[in-house]
């Protein structure tokens, strides 16, 4: 059975300051992004294929912290990481701090298929690009106006934030895809614009294999929320940990990383998950999570906050 989950990034508007207009933006975002790696997989594609598609499609979108709507660093820029991870055979790339490539999940599978590598920064991993001509864009596509008002409030503020804290009635998430194929294959794909007023070239958990995005023959992961936390405890690969070692399910698993884990001591976040058998299991611990699955021969499932 083929599968697929998507998120938008955890930390969402405050409920009661979502206007149903602009709720129907960002569902119908994540609709078009599962239909695009929906219809790959029911077409016999390979689950790498079906994640980078999808968010690919995210990335595209200004509605999320990942390509086109990625947040600005303190120095009026962006940074933008990515990774992907196939998990038959545990290749994987990533990328740190591209600032000029349309599509950062794009230059991860560069690293992956045309390099000895698994994680290049700026400016080797825009070069890259570059040999390779992958779509370059200028600063003003990453421009968003409410993206640089974002930026201006952390600044005055002093702080570092993510990418929902600085504002809650305005929201962009980082975005991830997890698939399984009609081979049985997995693969997970993540990317990120990262926090508002970042500095020093901060470096989250999205291209570190095995703390924000995983893949392996029992699941595929990909995770959003405060990197630090998710670094820290290594999230991803725990949850593959615990399913070999513990034999616990994935949805055991990812419940213990998320929620005994990671929220006791700050961690707020949460991750979308598929196993060998097609279970898809989508837990986190902030107020929402924009996020979408559909399973082979099922309907497409959209939400965003807690049901």
């Amino acid at each position: 059975m083929f599968a697929l989950a998507i998120h938008g990034g955890a930390g969402t508007i405050a409920r009661a300051s979502l206007s149903p207009a602009d709720e129907q933006l960002y569902r119908a975002a994540l609709e078009a992004a599962l239909s695009t790696g929906y219809e790959l997989l029911r077409e016999g594609a390979a689950a790498l294929d079906a994640v980078e598609a999808a968010v690919r499609s995210l990335e595209d979108c200004p509605l999320f912290n990942a390509g086109r709507g990625a947040v600005f660093t303190h120095d009026g820029h962006h940074e933008m990481d990515a990774a992907l991870m196939s998990g038959h055979n545990k290749l994987a790339g990533a990328v740190a701090g591209v600032r000029q490539v349309q599509n950062p999940i794009r230059a991860a599978r560069l690293v992956m298929e045309h390099t000895e590598h698994v994680l290049l920064s700026y400016p080797g991993a825009d070069e890259l690009a570059r040999e390779h001509g992958l779509p370059l864009q200028p600063v003003e596509y990453f421009f968003t106006q409410k993206r640089f008002d974002q930026l201006q409030d952390a600044i005055a503020s002093g702080k570092m934030q993510l990418d929902h804290a600085a504002d809650p009635n305005w929201k962009k998430g980082t975005v991830g895809a997890v698939a399984r194929d009609q081979h049985g294959h997995l693969a997970a794909a993540t990317s990120t614009g990262g926090m508002t007023n970042k500095r020093y070239s901060r470096i989250g958990d999205t291209p570190l294999i095995g703390a924000g995005t995983w893949a392996d023959a029992r699941c595929a992961i990909s995770c959003t929320g405060n990197g630090e936390y998710f670094i820290r405890a290594v999230a991803a690969y725990d949850i593959a940990c615990l399913m070999e070692y513990k034999e616990l399910s994935l949805e055991e698993a990812a419940r213990i990383v998320v929620q005994d884990k990671l929220a006791p001591v700050g961690g707020e976040g949460g991750l979308i998950a598929v196993d060998a058998a097609g279970n898809i299991t989508l837990p986190f611990n902030s107020e929402g999570m924009y996020r979408a699955s559909r399973v082979e021969g099922g309907k497409a499932q959209v939400a965003i906050y807690k049901e």
